[in-house]
């Protein structure tokens, strides 16, 4: 590693919704949403830290008008089947609000220069009419059990409704298998604030279990991060296989000048083992207009410790 990494520093400025995978080349991979939320960047390097300079690719740009025009939000860099895929959020420059969920599928092995092809938006099971109809945003895949599945935030009834997380079997990279299942909605006071939210979906595994972080709230300094835990040979579908925490698992540190961290991914070390977790947030709590579009929610990497019981403890302090 040419540079110590640091934690809970910026790592990548200005770079929300932060995803880094970690493929068998031995290469991490990121991606993040943009500030001008117009088009799709990668970038790699063989160290976590190297990831602050590595060059950039442009794999895709938006439209200039129509579907896939506005809002290009929160792509996730995902490699199923032999091949690469970009999920990603957008909407119209006609209809700002109307996200959908979308797919890139890459025609070679090298993601950062081979050619990207669109794949339309994802769709849901055969006979599912209630799957992405509203606002849906920050598809995440992972696999449990032999299955594959999606993991995405949805409003139902409007833009100023609740945001939920949904979760469903996956057919093909393209396609859902099963209907939507809720698997959380805003419960508690944290998740409430300004606007009412679950989103950002991330998943982490250990000792048998699985883990889903995920954001709640508006995006300012009352941005924080829930949990929810189930076994890993539960029926994933069944709201009963699933415990949510009562209170965020991370949040706001002034004294660190952490300010809202949330949406975040997983990945591990170079050592192959210590898990990280890439997350956004500011160096500020004051923002000025509307903080989706204030630029400085920045990548940043903090180190995951599990307490006794085998839970992800997501603290500051941990090096």
């Amino acid at each position: 590693m040419s540079k110590e990494l640091h934690y809970n520093n910026p790592l990548v400025l200005q770079r929300a919704d932060p995803y880094v995978y970690r493929h068998t080349d031995g290469y991490y991979y990121f991606t993040g949403s943009v500030p001008s939320y117009d088009c799709i960047e990668l970038r790699r390097s063989e160290t976590i830290q190297g990831l602050a300079d590595a060059e950039t690719f442009v794999v895709w740009r938006k439209h200039e008008e129509g579907e896939m025009s506005q809002h290009i939000w929160a792509p996730e860099l995902h490699y199923l089947d032999g091949k690469w895929f970009i999920y990603f959020a957008a909407s119209k420059k006609d209809d700002i609000w109307r996200l959908r969920p979308y797919v890139l599928e890459c025609l070679g092995q090298d993601p950062l220069k081979d050619q990207w092809v669109e794949r339309g938006m994802m769709q849901p099971a055969d006979n599912d009419g209630k799957t992405f109809i509203d606002f849906s945003l920050d598809a995440t895949v992972f696999e449990a059990n032999g299955k594959r599945y999606m993991c995405w935030a949805e409003k139902t009834g409007g833009q100023f409704a609740a945001s939920n997380l949904y979760l469903a079997e996956m057919e093909s990279p393209t396609k859902l298998k099963t209907p939507q299942f809720m698997l959380t909605t805003p419960d508690y006071d944290w998740e409430r604030i300004d606007f009412w939210v679950n989103e950002g979906p991330a998943v982490i595994k250990n000792n048998g279990k699985i883990y889903i972080t995920f954001s709640a709230s508006a995006t300012g300094a009352c941005y924080c991060m829930g949990l929810m835990e189930a076994d890993e040979n539960a029926d994933l579908l069944d709201r009963n296989s699933w415990k949510k925490s009562r209170y965020p698992v991370c949040s706001t540190d002034e004294a660190k000048k952490i300010f809202g961290p949330g949406h975040n991914s997983f990945t591990v070390a170079e050592d192959g083992e210590t898990p990280l977790c890439i997350y956004h947030a500011r160096p500020y709590a004051e923002i000025e207009g509307d903080p989706l579009y204030d630029p400085n929610r920045h990548a940043m990497v903090m180190k995951v410790v599990f307490d006794e019981e085998g839970r992800p403890v997501f603290d500051f302090d941990n090096v």
